[in-house]
């Protein structure tokens, strides 16, 4: 499991990360995935009022930038992203992977905090960034298939010169 790796000392994976910000749901969560058949609600998923927990922190580079994620890469992570937080630090977000690079769709129902998640494909490159507003239902698909989503505060992107094309470390 890519936890496991991401544990054992010096392992670094480069892979590319397209992000707008944290705290929305994922395709898992009933978020719209184009090829995924019948999407529940976010909200039914994870339930309303959900406790809020973070996880173990995991060190990352984005454009030379270390920042710390938590994981989302299983079913239930994917489904609570950041939902019902009220802040996220500084170089801080949630990294979500999936099982298969595909075209991914997420939302920011329950969502409290503005967010820009950036898609990655398999081999780290950002192939999509973009600006999701909290509480929205709009469906924010990737430009292009990826295998990770990486969701940072608003405009965390744009104020750090992180673009399509730039490669993530992990």
């Amino acid at each position: 499991m890519l936890r496991e790796r991401l544990r054992e000392s010096g392992f670094w994976l480069t892979v590319a990360l397209a992000a707008l910000s944290t705290a929305c749901g994922s395709a898992d969560a009933g978020v719209r995935d184009a090829g995924a058949e019948g999407s529940g609600g976010q909200a039914a998923e994870a339930g309303a009022g959900a406790a809020v927990e973070a996880s173990e922190l995991v060190p990352l580079r984005v454009g030379g930038i270390e920042i710390q994620v938590e994981l989302a890469d299983d079913v239930d992570e994917r489904q609570q992203g950041l939902m019902y937080r009220e802040s996220l630090e500084e170089n801080q977000g949630m990294l979500f992977v999936y099982p298969e690079q595909r075209t991914l769709g997420f939302w920011m129902k329950n969502t409290l905090i503005p967010l820009d998640i950036a898609y990655i494909d398999r081999e780290g490159r950002i192939v999509d960034i973009q600006q999701m507003e909290p509480q929205t239902t709009e469906t924010h698909d990737s430009a292009a298939p990826a295998m990770y989503a990486l969701e940072m505060n608003q405009g965390w992107f744009e104020a750090n010169g992180i673009r399509i094309g730039d490669l993530i470390e992990f």
